[in-house]
């Protein structure tokens, strides 16, 4: 295990932690530990002069330290059942009189941790001796589901733990529903986080995760009145098995302060801060199936003991004396806080620095313990940006070589251009991030000052190349001329990266042609790459797909597939086979049902497993067009309501579902969840429709939930205005389940269809080079709904569902404000793709058939396949395989 160096405050140094937290001639007292603590480092040290923290030589130390990372735990069901036992009764304190199911799985999950521990310490032991280069993949989220069923399947332990648990009088399902989510993300950038993460643990590369641990998330979504609700996910309210904390690695965090040129140094400065804080590690163990590595995810929270003001707390200053930890805490509390006021905006540029600058101490204290150089960093770490958030680990690395390390400016640069690399994960201009340049020279006075001169350097090389270019310095530049000026951290990303990558084919083609254009002509084509997503097949098939994926095995003839997806091609030779066909239908039949009984204990609402389950499950957004899909329910309700009873008989049976959060301060988004909401409570509760017709809406969206989700269905729709998506993982994940794509030519939709065949997906909508010309129509013309949206749109107003003026702002977009994201013109191929889908779905024996063939097609869409690009073509590592 990794004991990076814990770096203190001296006590003659410490600074207040916010300004006026002390008064300037009372002296801070520095709490200090009663229990001397040897780190790592210090322990090697010991080891080596012969002295030991425990009166023994230092060969029975490691003796002691070998035999029992090397022996690993006996996997026969007795020692479980007594590792289950022991923690039960000696962790938690309980007996056969006072246990209940939570117990139950807190006792399992940690005897299932002690077998990971072991895992863990010998793959990082390994990884040093042998002085592995090392990924580290930096985003701000990290949406990694549940870990104990996860951990279980990785250690292919899941059986072996059902019976034990079952002789003690406890079914598994029931115990791995007591875990709660982490609530560390919100979307698809941090689930593809965590299956990449889970993607280099598999395959064998040295990587870590660093992130952020939240405290409450981004928040619980309740629905109140068809409303969603904020509420704080306090997910960290039992015991969490899976986190280790790690008081010994901490790093100081400056915020404010002023600068103090070194003397004789151009570039050289002191940063003095009244505001330092603590960020301490919390470290998230990652299995990998079929091998012994275990990757892991270190993420920081703020440390706030030494924060607390016994004088002011003594002078009867209750709100005062705890001021300091408040400050410190909330930077860490919860994930995306509102950025719609000022100090909103403030709070996310301290927690995204705060996340940057302790992961870049730690992976330098790492490295300077090999002893090399530092030039030799790009050597031993290769950094991935996952999106913009981690940009400030550009300038903050800089800092550190030339403040913390005396390196010359281009010394520095030369390392920081050679470690990291950078994934863009969008083609909206107003999702580009950008931060004042008032702010972050207030918050981040020595950071501004590096990007100005990192722009600086940069447009003189433009200079250089294009001289007289004015313009094309304007674009380009870092700094955009607006009013306050802007720094723009895509912009910072591709200048201090050496590879910048989309992630979906036409993504990255859309970025080279859009938004880095300028960057294509200055840096060269070959920087620009395309990375394609993927999903994990551990999680996303074999975790939640047992049924389909015991056939899988049978094709297949063993479980090797789980970390190869090419063998998965296997499948298209059965695909004519009678009985094989009758048990794949019997799996996904199965799931349906499982998903029905998900859907009525969590919303009260009954359906039909008969039915075509219509997913569309995704973060709420305008581009998403989660309003283009309620529209064609609302026009399916119509057309229902208008036949005869005998007509509505022959229909095919539908169930809409709908899951996902909206951004707390995203007002539209909002009300679209509402109009879902209202629209749903309308039909579910017309008894002329009965089961023909059902809208859900599934409240806080969660891995949890997808696992019920994706196996279940028949249609998941991806529906994104064309050159909007720049590439999705739901879609992936959904086909690898058996289900078949409803959707736009966009995204990762484009190349799923080359794959599996686009007579295996229902495309609809325009393309992505006629989306500007249409915006530009409808900028000067009022769009002219056809019969079908002008139906939905008469039944809003007309107060079928609820005060119809709620929505009319909805109904706005469309007819008043532009139609940005092309509803009116994509509607009507919309609704025929709808009919399309029933009309295959009615041929039972022609939908299976696609449902086989499109598993069997989607071997490139493994997040393997994904980090094996990265290792080769960005970060240039090779397998590490841990050996005794």
């Amino acid at each position: 295990m990794d004991r990076s160096p814990s770096t203190t405050i001296p006590l003659n140094t410490a600074k207040a932690t916010t300004p006026g937290m002390h008064d300037a001639n009372v002296p801070v007292a520095q709490p200090t530990s009663l229990k001397r603590v040897v780190s790592g480092a210090a322990l090697k040290e010991l080891l080596a002069s012969g002295t030991s923290t425990q009166s023994k030589t230092p060969s029975k130390i490691d003796n002691v330290f070998q035999n029992y990372s090397h022996s690993e735990i006996s996997r026969d069901a007795a020692t479980i059942k007594n590792s289950v036992v022991m923690h039960l009764t000696a962790t938690f304190l309980r007996t056969p009189a006072n246990m209940d199911s939570g117990d139950a799985y807190l006792a399992s999950a940690f005897s299932v941790r002690d077998r990971l521990l072991q895992r863990w310490n010998m793959t990082n032991e390994y990884h040093d001796r042998v002085n592995a280069k090392r990924v580290y993949y930096m985003s701000l989220e990290f949406l990694i589901g549940r870990t104990f069923d996860n951990a279980l399947l990785a250690l292919e332990l899941r059986n072996e733990y059902s019976k034990v648990l079952g002789d003690v009088g406890f079914c598994l399902e029931d115990i791995i529903d007591e875990e709660r989510d982490a609530a560390l993300g919100n979307g698809g950038l941090g689930r593809l986080a965590a299956c990449y993460v889970d993607s280099m643990a598999c395959s064998d590369y040295p990587g870590w995760g660093y992130g952020l641990r939240y405290k409450y998330g981004m928040f619980q979504q309740q629905i109140i009145n068809g409303y969603q609700v904020e509420a704080p996910d306090c997910w960290l309210d039992s015991p969490n098995p899976w986190e280790f904390p790690r008081p010994d690695v901490t790093y100081p965090v400056k915020f404010y302060g002023h600068l103090v040129r070194v003397p004789d140094s151009k570039h050289r400065f002191t940063w003095e801060s009244n505001v330092v804080y603590d960020a301490m590690a919390f470290d998230v163990p990652v299995p990998g199936y079929g091998t012994n590595n275990v990757g892991n995810i270190r993420l920081w929270s703020c440390k706030t003991n030494s924060l607390f003001d016994l004088n002011k707390f003594n002078a009867g200053d209750y709100a005062g004396a705890t001021g300091g930890q408040v400050a410190a805490q909330i930077l860490t509390d919860v994930l995306y806080p509102n950025d719609n006021t000022n100090e909103g905006k403030e709070l996310r540029l301290r927690q995204e620095y705060l996340f940057c600058s302790a992961t870049l101490q730690d992976i330098v204290a790492r490295f300077k313990k090999t002893g090399k150089p530092l030039s030799e960093l790009p050597d031993l770490a290769a950094i991935q940006l996952n999106d913009t958030h981690p940009t400030l680990g550009i300038p903050e690395l800089m800092r550190i070589l030339l403040d913390d390390e005396a390196l010359t400016w281009d010394e520095a640069w030369s390392i920081v251009t050679r470690t990291f690399a950078f994934t863009n994960h969008t083609i909206l201009p107003e999702a580009m991030e950008k931060w004042p340049v008032p702010m972050m020279d207030k918050i981040l006075p020595r950071h501004m000052g590096i990007i100005y001169d990192i722009n600086l350097y940069f447009l003189q090389s433009v200079e250089e190349k294009f001289p007289g270019d004015r313009d094309l310095l304007r674009r380009i530049s870092i700094i955009e001329e607006s009013n306050p000026q802007q720094v723009r951290m895509a912009f910072l990303a591709c200048v201090g990266s050496h590879k910048v990558n989309g992630v979906a084919a036409i993504h990255s083609d859309i970025i080279k042609q859009s938004i880095f254009n300028d960057f294509v002509t200055v840096q060269g084509e070959d920087k620009f790459i395309n990375k394609t997503n993927g999903v994990s097949p551990r999680r996303w098939m074999n975790g939640c797909n047992p049924d389909m994926s015991a056939l899988i095995t049978e094709v297949v003839g063993d479980r090797t597939w789980i970390n190869d997806l090419t063998k998965i091609k296997k499948l298209e030779d059965h695909v004519a086979d009678d009985d094989f066909r009758t048990r794949w239908s019997a799996a996904k039949q199965k799931n349906k049902q499982r998903l029905a009984d998900y859907i009525l204990s969590t919303t009260g609402i009954k359906i039909s497993a008969d039915a075509l389950f219509d997913v569309q499950v995704k973060r709420i957004h305008e581009y998403k067009r989660q309003l283009m899909n309620i529209f064609s329910v609302i026009y399916r309700y119509h057309c229902l309501k208008q036949m005869t009873p005998t007509e509505r008989a022959k229909e095919v049976s539908r169930v809409v579902i709908f899951a996902g959060k909206a951004a707390a301060g995203y007002w539209v988004a909002k009300q679209v969840i509402k109009l879902i909401n209202s629209v749903a409570e309308v039909i579910n509760a017309d008894a002329e429709i009965g089961d023909v017709l059902k809208v859900v809406f599934i409240p806080d969206y969660s891995v949890t939930a997808a696992e019920y989700l994706i196996p279940a269905s028949d249609i998941s729709q991806h529906i994104s205005t064309a050159g909007t998506e720049a590439s999705g993982t739901s879609n992936m994940k959904f086909v690898l389940n058996g289900g078949i794509i409803l959707g736009t030519v966009d995204g990762a939709n484009i190349e799923i269809g080359e794959e599996i065949g686009e007579e295996q997906i229902f495309f609809f909508g325009c393309l992505a080079h006629e989306v500007g010309d249409f915006r530009h129509y409808l900028r000067f013309h009022q769009p002219k709904p056809d019969e079908a949206l002008q139906t939905a749109f008469d039944l809003i107003q007309n107060n079928t569902f609820g005060d119809g003026a709620i929505f009319q702002p909805l109904i706005d977009s469309v007819l008043r404000g532009g139609d940005v994201y092309l509803l009116s013109v994509d509607f009507p191929s919309y609704i025929q793709a709808h009919k399309a889908v029933e009309d295959a779905y009615r041929n039972q024996e022609e939908w299976v058939t696609k449902s086989i063939l499109s598993v069997a097609r989607m071997a490139k869409f493994s997040s393997d396949r994904s980090i094996q690009e990265y290792a080769e073509e960005v970060w240039n590592i090779e397998p590490v395989r841990v050996t005794n």
